[in-house]
């Protein structure tokens, strides 16, 4: 009998110490498969200026700093600990910056890459050599991530792919959403999501045993509920509590509806963490905490195509 012991979290956004957790669970919990579902990269970059006598100065959370090169090392920790991205600079390189802001995210990018290929070079340090280590996209990854993944030898880069995890489990990878407030790189309309989906999901053998690791959950699933927002992005709150609506992919329902596979992978939305069921197929979403360093998951054992544990993880 086949038994794959999977653990799946997503939505990292750039925090180390849910990375490094992340890869430290393949030990704890005698995993031989983990998913990252997406999201991956910071959504900040912090300059770090170095001067000519040698030493460093940096803002962060508003706090200055001087820092000397003994202790840049440990700033830099300080900095990925809030999810955001350090970045080392001369003076001329910051100037640069302040004077063309259109070369910001030309460097953001950069770190970005650099930043998850140090994440995915310490795999080997963390997990054994028998773990398969998959990743997918989610919709605030930056496109030219893919290359950075799929070039990668520790990982395997799973995104728009149908891959077999063992033998009797196909599983098939999406990072795309539908349409956000916030423009991401990675969302359309509906209808191109469906189309892409289908062809995605054409090459699926066996649907009654497949994983659909989706990054965004399907619409009105309770898993995909976040807080309404106004015209100028502010939280509507009544009743003293933030308004709660469903936004997730109306084309993700669909696929799962139509196709009903054993279970559904998702994230994107931190605040609805849960389990619900849309006819036979059970669709997970583990929340997402990065900011305060938890790591919030689900454990599930597959084997010979039943679910024979479906645990949530929080630490």
């Amino acid at each position: 009998m086949t038994k794959t012991r999977m653990l799946f979290a997503s939505d990292f956004h750039g925090n180390d110490i849910v990375w490094r957790k992340f890869l430290n669970s393949a030990k704890i919990f005698s995993c031989n498969v983990l998913l990252c579902g997406g999201d991956m990269t910071g959504k900040v970059m912090v300059p770090i200026v170095r001067h000519s006598d040698g030493s460093y100065t940096s803002t962060l959370l508003d706090q200055r700093y001087r820092i000397t090169e003994s202790d840049l090392d440990a700033f830099k920790h300080e900095v990925r600990k809030y999810s955001y991205i350090p970045y080392v600079c001369t003076e001329e390189e910051y100037q640069k910056l302040n004077e063309h802001p259109e070369e910001v995210e030309k460097v953001f990018e950069k770190v970005e890459a650099e930043s998850l290929k140090e994440w995915m070079d310490i795999i080997p340090q963390k997990v054994g050599k028998d773990v398969k280590v998959i990743m997918n996209a989610g919709n605030d990854d930056k496109l030219s991530l893919d290359q950075v993944m799929r070039n990668h030898p520790n990982v395997i880069y799973a995104d728009e792919e149908v891959i077999d995890l063992d033998g009797n489990h196909e599983m098939a990878c999406f990072s795309w959403s539908n349409p956000t407030p916030w423009n991401s790189p990675r969302e359309a309309p509906e209808e191109v999501l469906e189309e892409r989906l289908e062809r995605i999901l054409s090459n699926v053998k066996n649907m009654k045993n497949a994983i659909f690791a989706f990054h965004v959950p399907p619409y009105d699933s309770q898993i995909d509920r976040a807080p309404k927002l106004d015209s100028n992005f502010n939280v509507v709150v009544e009743g003293g509590r933030p308004v709660m609506i469903p936004v997730g992919s109306k084309a993700v329902r669909k696929m799962i509806e139509k196709y009903q596979p054993l279970i559904g992978l998702h994230g994107h939305i931190h605040e609805s963490p849960g389990i619900y069921k849309i006819g036979r197929t059970v669709c997970v979403n583990p929340g997402s905490e990065y900011a305060e360093g938890l790591l919030k998951a689900f454990l599930i054992d597959f084997e010979d195509g039943k679910i024979n544990r479906l645990q949530r993880i929080e630490g």
